[in-house]
Order: structure tokens, then sequence, then C-alpha cells
């Protein structure tokens, strides 16, 4: 059975043989972890999907280039977004001037948080913390992987080597005693 990287790296060598269903199902595989990089760096949507769209531009173009022996493919494919994102980010202000009034009075608006939501957010997330430490090493730590770091559930099975249905269990049980946890507190 083909782990993810390998299947990514077959994808990838069917695409620098311009295989367009591989460059679809490649995109189907990625785009939404890629997305999540271009949002962290560009903090607006529309124009991560403009980032995501011309990284995926610049993957078809450069798709040759790319070596197994160098990086797996996600890493690849990352720095691309990452680079692209990072360009757009240090665009100057006069080149997006096209956007609509929405997009400016949203920019313009000061939605950052307040002292008082500044702590309770902050007790919040102590409540959050003292409930994960209630939770046995595997809840804990299958829980990060899927909420923190973006992975699914059969992702996490092929990384902690584990069964599907164990995976969805711990996560399923974890959730549920840390809801009760939160709960408890008032933090919920």
């Amino acid at each position: 059975m083909m782990d993810a990287a390998d299947s990514l790296d077959d994808l990838m060598a069917r695409c620098a043989l311009r295989d367009q269903r591989a460059f679809a199902e490649l995109y189907r595989r990625s785009s939404g972890r890629l997305l999540a990089v271009a949002m962290r760096i560009v903090r607006r949507r529309d124009w991560a999907e403009d980032v995501l769209q011309e990284s995926f531009v610049n993957i078809w173009n450069h798709v040759t280039d790319y070596s197994r022996a160098k990086s797996a493919p996600m890493t690849w494919m990352t720095a691309i977004v990452r680079n692209r994102a990072l360009d757009w980010a240090r665009r100057p202000k006069h080149e997006t001037a096209d956007e609509d009034l929405d997009g400016l009075i949203e920019n313009w608006e000061d939605d950052t948080p307040g002292p008082a939501q500044r702590l309770q957010a902050a007790g919040e997330a102590g409540h959050l913390d003292d409930c994960l430490r209630e939770l046995s090493g595997q809840q804990r730590q299958s829980i990060a992987l899927a909420y923190m770091h973006g992975l699914s559930h059969s992702e996490l099975a092929d990384h902690l080597g584990e069964p599907l249905g164990t995976i969805k269990t711990w996560i399923r049980r974890g959730l549920e005693k840390l809801r009760g946890c939160l709960e408890a507190r008032g933090a919920a």
C-alpha cells in the first residue's frame, strides 16, 4: 500500500509527463494545506486563493525541476506557496488599490481584541490546557495532530501506525472528555 508521500511522488512524476488528471489529483490532495499556508501569510482568503492559483501554475510549469532526493512533494510545494505568499505580502500598497470598498473597510476596521477580551481568552486557554492534560497521551496527540496540524483521520492512522478505527475512537473519546472538562470549568 502506498503512503501519502509515495502517492504524491507518483503524482508529481506523472505531472512531469504533463498528465492533467494527475495534476488535478495533486491539487485535490494538497490544495487545502497549501491554502492554509498562504492564509497564514497574507491573512485574507481572496488573496490566499490568488496566491494558491499562481502557485499551482508555477508548480505545473516547474514540476520537472522537482527532485525527490532534495525534498518531499509537500515540502517542495509548500516552499513555492510560501515564497509566492511572501512576495504577495510585500507588494507595495498601490498595487492592491483595485480592492473593492468592502475590502478597504474590512482592512481599516480594528478588530483586535481589547484587554478584557484578551484576559478572557487567556483564561479559556488555561482551562483548555488543563483539560488537555487530563487526556491520555494517545488522545492528546491525535487531537493535536488533527486540529492543530490538519491531519485527516487516515493520515493520522498512517502517521501513528494505528488502525483507522482506533484513531477515530481516540479522537471521539478525547473530544467528549474535553467537552465535559470545559463545561465543568465553565469555559465551554
